[in-house]
């Protein structure tokens, strides 16, 4: 037996998806509830006339004697007041989102949060209550820019003013917050950053998993034409819009879908049905207008003609969680749909009048929105009567198509706009000409004016071998200058990770090129290296000059730290790979060592001593769970620090990676060392073994030295075990050298004579493999 499907809702895009079912092999009949007078005439349909109220006893009961496979609610409003559960509890499935992941659509204040906690790109935003209107308004006619208000509640689509000055916005907040134009819906107000650009509806469906777009549509909302008047519920709508090309949706599935449906089920309320998502196309990228948890209306009606796959077959494996088992495809063509409405619309109109249908041409579709039957008669019983839909291989076909279809259709007072697709169709006629690469986003004169900002740092970096010089095409080093006699070159490369996050946020850059020029030279310096020269990358979406100076500027302070040159680099400007105001570093670096210095040795024996020598801090490891365990901790990293409030959280976990070439360097030459292990991710469990001959291991006694408060903090406020801690963080001990135990004095000696940086002894080698750390209770309590 094939599936009873049951649809609910009455309008043009229950219509439109029961027409899209009715087509399938899967499907044995559908009953639509309340349906209207399109729906009646769909094969293997049939209307219900059942109440669509909480609890839907009558639903659920009908469903179950009727052996209903799966529930497909229509509108917003049943799924906001938790429809879903109340089949799940009879074990119907339902294509729709619970009631929890419908607070995506019941409160747009919820939404913004749930984009802010997950970076979602938005706009500006600050939430109030209705009862401080005061504040409100003292926000908006601060806040310094343009705002949108919007109640948070469920409105039918008519909770947004869009105030044109501050004036208009104060009687705005007054409108909803006083007098209560959208009743409860407006408990509480959200205002937002007026955003620009083109606006476009994503329809995507997803199992809680995995999500799959379908084409960028966009609607008409206002009565007239030329975009004026009153909003609607949806004069009409287009698809695939042109305006989002194939990077733009590439884009908005990897920063807004994709982190949407990951972060709701890492939040406890995965997402099953269809994302409905509305964004505006600005000039920094794509950024949320607001989500639906539902099909949207009129876009539904043009996307089913263009859906070119089994419907049920698409809304079965998502109620299974196996959507990624089914190809989604779409024709290649363009899909309209106008609609017809009543007159007076969207004000008071009249109904029951009736409709006369001529011969609609083939290739069109007309859809009922608010239809019925009276006296087998076809009479309007809505403000927007038919979704008149038509597809066809170009928009300007489509458009003649359904227009010619809207002609044969009348009914008193109707009327429709004739300029859907306008928006389209004045973009492809005027296609810019002449295109420069400054056009697509990349700036040539940003990155001479860099060039040139950064000539001084580079220059300051100047060593043997090296004139520190940029320009070229590549840079030279004079190795015969440095005077070894049989040198072996050693290079290394690593990032700063998500560690760049912290710096954006603070606004502070030049630390963060310190953190990658260590990151690499210490790595060289554990093999015996002396760093020679270094190179970076910087990749941003949008080059910003100052900060990107501030960056290497940073760099340059590092190479000088590790006596090394800055003989080059790559700034890659790549709009739309980075979010706004994001960047990203590698750097790479050179250096050499006498052969017979290389390190580790290999006459490393059970009784070595491990000597710790002290960080600076987190060093650049780590992050990830850093930021996690900051952003639980309920600071900011504007905070003052817990342990040192004469700066901020920010700036101490900014505190830059020591750099350990000068003072370590001098006693590897001297061949003191048997070898080095740089802590850096791994911690000491996964770093040391890495150095040890097979089959030795050793043992770290953490009581050694004070553990510095910053990973007091994590371990506090991130529950983190002593354990993990090992394995993660540096935890006070940036740099591990290993040295004969009868060694031990002379090399303190050493260490010492070229820096203060405190000196611990931390452990020995031992017979057996692996790190065994002794007494981490210390930790826990101290």
């Amino acid at each position: 037996m094939g599936a009873k499907i049951l649809v609910l809702g009455g309008g043009g895009r229950e219509h439109a998806l029961s027409w899209k079912l009715a087509q399938s092999d899967l499907v044995e009949h559908i009953y639509v509830c309340p349906g209207n007078g399109g729906t009646t005439t769909n094969p293997k349909t049939t209307n219900l006339n059942l109440p669509l109220t909480p609890p839907y006893q009558e639903l659920v009961c009908f469903a179950v004697q009727n052996e209903v496979s799966l529930v497909l609610p229509g509108p917003e409003e049943p799924l906001v007041l938790g429809v879903e559960k109340h089949f799940r509890k009879v074990g119907i499935p339902v294509f729709g989102p619970s009631e929890l992941a419908a607070r995506m659509e019941g409160s747009k204040a919820f939404s913004k949060e749930f984009m802010q906690r997950h970076n979602i790109p938005t706009a500006q935003f600050r939430t109030f209550p209705s009862g401080q209107i005061d504040d409100a308004i003292d926000y908006v006619r601060n806040c310094g820019f343009r705002v949108v208000l919007k109640a948070s509640g469920l409105a039918a689509g008519k909770g947004v003013l869009i105030p044109g000055n501050v004036d208009e916005a104060v009687e705005g907040l007054k409108r909803i917050m006083v007098d209560n134009v959208f009743g409860a819906a407006g408990n509480q107000v959200v205002i937002e950053e007026f955003l620009e650009g083109p606006e476009i509806s994503v329809l995507a469906f997803s199992d809680g998993y995995t999500v799959v777009p379908l084409p960028a549509a966009q609607d008409h909302k206002r009565i007239g034409e030329g975009d004026t008047g009153n909003n609607t519920g949806g004069m009409g709508a287009y698809a695939p819009a042109p305006v989002a090309n194939p990077a733009t949706m590439d884009r908005i599935v990897r920063e807004t879908l994709r982190p949407t449906i990951d972060g709701m089920r890492k939040e406890g309320f995965p997402f099953v049905g269809l994302l409905f998502t509305g964004l505006m196309l600005t000039d920094s990228g794509p950024k949320v207008l607001e989500y639906n948890v539902r099909f949207g209306d009129p876009e539904t009606e043009a996307l089913m003609l263009l859906l070119d796959v089994d419907l049920a077959a698409i809304l079965l494996t998502c109620a299974e969680r196996r959507l990624d088992s089914v190809q989604i495809t779409t024709r290649q063509a363009f899909s309209v749909s106008v609609v017809l409405v009543s007159g007076g619309y969207p004000g008071p109109y009249p109904k029951g009048k009736q409709i006369e249908i001529g011969d609609i041409p083939s290739g069109v579709v007309v859809f009922h929105c608010g239809t019925a039957l009276k006296d087998n008669q076809l009479v309007t019983s809505g403000g927007r009567v038919m979704a008149v839909t038509a597809a066809a291989p170009s928009l300007d076909e489509a458009l003649a198509l359904v227009y010619t279809a809207c002609d044969k259709i009348s009914f008193e007072g109707m009327a429709y706009r004739r300029d859907i697709a306008h928006r389209a169709l004045t973009a492809s006629a005027n296609i810019p000409k002449g295109l420069t690469y400054a056009d697509a986003g990349v700036s040539v004169d940003a990155g001479n004016d860099l060039v040139t900002a950064i000539k001084p740092y580079v220059h300051s970096t100047k060593r043997l071998g090296s004139d520190a010089e940029i320009g070229g095409f590549g840079g030279i080093f004079d190795l015969r200058a440095t005077g070894y006699d049989d040198p072996v070159l050693v290079a290394g490369t690593d990032g700063v990770g998500t560690k760049l996050h912290i710096g954006i946020e603070v606004g502070l850059h030049d630390t963060v090129g310190i953190d990658l020029v260590a990151m690499s030279v210490n790595d060289l310096l554990v093999q015996g290296a002396e760093p020679l020269f270094f190179l970076d990358y910087y990749g941003c979406s949008k080059l910003d000059v100052t900060t990107a100076t501030e960056v290497i500027k940073g760099i340059a302070q590092g190479c000088r730290e590790a006596g090394c040159s800055l003989i080059g680099g790559e700034t890659a400007e790549m709009p739309g790979m980075y979010r706004e105001g994001d960047y990203d570093l590698a750097g790479f670096a050179v250096g050499a060592v006498e052969r017979h210095l290389i390190l580790p040795r290999q006459d490393i024996v059970p009784g070595d001593v491990l000597l710790g020598i002290a960080s600076s801090g987190l060093h650049s490891n780590g992050f990830s769970l850093v930021r996690k365990i900051v952003s639980l901790s309920g600071l900011s990293y504007s905070s003052p620090c817990p342990w040192d409030e004469n700066v901020s959280l920010g700036k101490h976990l900014l505190e830059p990676t020591r750099i350990y070439v000068k003072q370590v360097l001098p006693v590897a030459k001297a061949g003191v060392l048997k070898g080095m292990s740089h802590i850096t991710g791994g911690g000491f469990i996964e770093n040391i073994p890495r150095v040890l001959p097979q089959g030795l291991g050793c043992y770290i006694d953490v009581s050694a030295w004070p553990l510095p408060p910053v990973f007091h903090f994590l371990m506090q406020h991130g529950g983190v075990e002593p354990l993990q801690m090992a394995r993660t963080f540096n935890n006070g001990i940036g740099l591990v050298v290993i040295v004969d135990k009868n060694q031990v004095e002379r090399t303190l000696d050493l260490l010492h004579r070229n820096s203060d940086v405190p000196i611990y002894r931390v452990g020995e080698v031992t017979e057996k493999s692996g790190v065994e750390m002794r007494n981490l209770k210390h930790w826990a309590t101290n």
